[in-house]
């Protein structure tokens, strides 16, 4: 198997393709190029197409999910970023410091860095910025855990702004470095929310210039721009002056376009679809893992029938995970025993706790009482039926991540169990959550660092935040585990904090509260005649700022 690290974009040889003509677009309607350049000449317009669901909402700081954080990337910038190591490095910040207790922060700002629209980059901005996230009336949920434990915020200089905390917040600077916490201009934010969703104002490499709903977003070079984070180069003169930025949901048709040379980029291939490109003299492939956690299955231990710990272990023990990731992903997307992403440093992973043992499942569920089974084979239990409702939505799931659903179903059906698959499209399925009207969820949960695992499996995380939305979708709230996870949020100590990691990512694994699958998939494909494409490290998100269209 063959494959493009997460930063080291590279094409391989040509092989047939997945072509579906009738599916590809019109070319006045997607051309990548605009207008044709002459041979060797470099082309202005840049075609990003996709798959993820179109957001409501293009600040980021509202509500707080990957889609938003995609196209946040190329118009907002952070405070700090993460380089190819996993190292914090400066962005809009030059410097900090900590005081020894870690209840007091002050980050000098780089010189001369302004938003599009003229405002400067100082330190009002980024009080400005803190307190928007922090406003209920904003409904940030990432965003708002992020800065959650920021006190207040003060201006010392224009170039220095200081942060006290209500508590050490050893995750601090890997929650700023994140997209939904990335900086605005306060003039933008102070049009009001519905202005602001519209067209965000940054400081990053592009301007949004047009939002055609259900269609495309088209952004325009921002003039000035001149920061971006160590280690990246400012953009060449030759890069792409405009970005048009498609939303097609169809994968089939995204992949079409892309072959057809009428888009440039796609995000959320088919695996087929990457092998092909893997293939190819024409396409190329990025394969960039996101942060966090895992891809997993949440198992809500607060109701019948997952606040049985043998039930759990039964369900798990049903699930033949490895041979629907084989005849379903052919070898992209390998097989996750942890709750964290396999790109965090500090990921355990524990196979034993997640082995196919359906004589095992069958066995616990006998000693949990579900001894009696209805006449469609389900098992039952003082007249209950053995029921797990699981909504899925396609707006965070891909076409083979639901087959892999499906084959999990039919795995838990054997032993008893009736898991009942429900797709929603993203707001109903939020609903879903935040009415508990659920046992089963696959909620990715895209974060930097073991912190991750505090917003998900701590016990404050079951109250929402003022968006409405919660975490800790397993329900656990167990004080061992709070105690463990506290530890990780707040201890300095490096050593300290590493191993109170493992031994939380212990606890989760013995306690079977979650089905780890993969890691959250990040697949990007294009054109091999683009350079300078990369994912951003701090989250994998597309870098199109210096890319250069050939």
């Amino acid at each position: 198997m063959k494959h493009t690290s997460a930063h080291t974009p590279r094409k391989t040889v040509w092989a047939t393709g997945l072509t579906a003509v009738a599916l590809v677009l019109p070319l006045a309607a997607c051309s990548a190029g605009g207008s044709t350049p002459e041979p060797g000449e470099a082309r202005t317009n840049l075609v990003y197409a996709t798959g993820d669901g179109e957001p409501s909402c293009l600040d980021p700081h509202v509500g707080g999910n990957f889609p938003q954080a995609l196209l946040a990337t190329q118009v907002l910038e952070s405070l700090v970023a993460l380089d190819a190591e996993g190292t914090i490095v400066p962005w809009l910040a030059s410097s900090w410091t900590v005081s020894d207790d870690g209840l007091t922060w002050e980050f000098t700002l780089r010189d001369g860095a302004t938003f599009s629209d003229g405002t400067p980059v100082d330190a009002a901005a980024v009080q400005a910025n803190i307190e928007h996230l922090q406003d209920p009336d904003t409904g940030s949920s990432t965003g708002y855990l992020a800065v959650r434990q920021v006190a207040a915020v003060e201006v010392v200089a224009a170039d220095v702004v200081r942060f006290t905390l209500t508590r050490p917040d050893a995750a601090l600077l890997e929650s700023l470095a994140q997209p939904w916490v990335a900086m605005q201009s306060p003039a933008g934010i102070a049009r009001g929310m519905d202005e602001n969703c519209l067209a965000p104002i940054g400081s990053g490499p592009f301007v949004i210039d047009d939002w055609v709903k259900q269609d495309r977003i088209e952004l325009v070079r921002n003039p000035e721009n001149t920061t971006s984070p160590d280690g990246i180069d400012a953009p060449d003169a030759a890069a792409a002056e405009t970005l048009t930025w498609r939303f097609i949901p169809d994968a089939t048709a995204r992949f079409a376009a892309l072959e057809a040379g009428q888009v440039d980029i796609i995000d959320n291939p088919l695996p087929e679809q990457i092998t092909v490109a893997e293939n190819s003299e024409d396409l190329a492939h990025l394969d960039a893992p996101r942060p966090g956690a895992s891809n997993r299955i949440e198992l809500n231990t607060s109701t019948v029938p997952f606040n049985d710990q043998r039930v759990r272990e039964a369900f798990i023990a049903s699930a033949n995970v490895d041979a629907g990731l084989e005849t379903l992903f052919e070898g992209w997307a390998p097989r996750s025993t942890s709750a964290l992403s396999s790109r965090e440093r500090l990921a355990l992973q524990s196979p034993e706790a997640y082995v196919f043992d359906p004589e095992l499942a069958n066995t616990l569920l006998d000693e949990a009482g579900w001894t009696e089974r209805d006449d469609d084979g389900i098992r039952t239990k003082d007249g209950q039926r053995l029921t797990a409702r699981f909504p899925v939505t396609g707006a965070q799931s891909t076409q083979a991540e639901q087959a892999l659903f499906e084959q999990i179903q039919a795995g838990a059906r054997e032993v008893g169990f009736d898991i009942q698959i429900t797709l929603l499209d993203l707001s109903s399925w939020y609903g879903a959550l935040g009415a508990y009207e659920y046992e089963m969820v696959s909620a990715p949960y895209t974060k930097i660092g073991p912190d991750v695992l505090r917003f998900l499996y701590h016990s404050d995380a079951t109250v929402p935040a003022p968006s409405g939305y919660f975490a800790n979708n397993a329900q656990v709230k167990d004080p061992e585990l709070d105690a463990l996870l506290d530890t990780i949020g707040t201890s300095m100590d490096v050593e300290e904090r590493e191993a109170t990691a493992r031994a939380a990512q212990e606890w989760i694994a013995n306690a079977s509260i979650i089905l780890p699958i993969y890691d959250q998939q990040n697949h990007f494909l294009y054109r091999a005649d683009l350079t300078e494409f990369r994912a951003l490290p701090t989250v994998n998100t597309p870098w199109l700022g210096t890319v250069i269209a050939g």
